[in-house]
């Protein structure tokens, strides 16, 4: 079984809730974020376009920052979730700087962190914090196959255009917005 992140494209207003609720969740400091929504525009008059994306660790199958991690701090639980002790992390960075979505943070505490999809909130049978605050319900976190059998339209984030397209296997999934695929590749993004 391996868990991940739906997200519908087609739903999302841009609102932001979802990162909100991640930073209040894990108490970070400004300019820090575990979770965040980006907005693109696309095209040109007389028929611009927009769409939102949002975004948090992929938990990947095959993780960068799992292999650059010298210290043994990141791991991979048995359901596929990543991630870091903070008392192992020697906070050498290279998590940071390997990670293609750009999850890993270097913290005011000189170590890494990142979403752990609120494991300890999860724990109680709750919903990740990010899912629970979306008042679109643009957000949803299962079991990956779940996911894809409720979802057979969505994607890999990686296949989007927006994020890059590489060998780590983001579990991370997305319904598209009409020709956001399209938008996004020819905007260069």
């Amino acid at each position: 079984m391996a868990l991940g992140f739906y997200f519908d494209m087609t739903s999302c207003s841009g609102c932001r809730t979802c990162q909100i609720a991640c930073k209040d969740k894990n108490d970070l400091p400004i300019g820090t974020l575990y979770r965040h929504e980006e907005t693109y525009e696309t095209g040109t008059f007389p028929t611009p376009g927009v769409f939102h994306l949002s975004v948090s660790c992929n938990h990947c199958e095959n993780p960068a920052c799992l292999a650059a991690c010298a210290s043994g701090a990141i791991y991979k639980t048995e359901d596929g979730i990543v991630l870091i002790d903070a008392d192992m992390c020697d906070g050498c960075g290279a998590c940071v700087e390997i990670c293609p979505y750009g999850a890993p943070k270097m913290l005011e505490t000189g170590v890494a962190g990142k979403c752990d999809s609120c494991i300890s909130i999860r724990a109680n049978g709750n919903k990740p914090q990010c899912v629970a605050g979306c008042p679109m319900r643009a957000l949803e976190f299962g079991e990956l196959d779940e996911l894809k059998a409720a979802h057979p339209d969505a994607v890999s984030i990686s296949e989007i255009g927006v994020m890059p397209a590489d060998v780590t296997a983001p579990t991370t999934l997305v319904s598209l917005k009409a020709n956001a695929k399209d938008e996004a590749r020819n905007a260069n993004l």
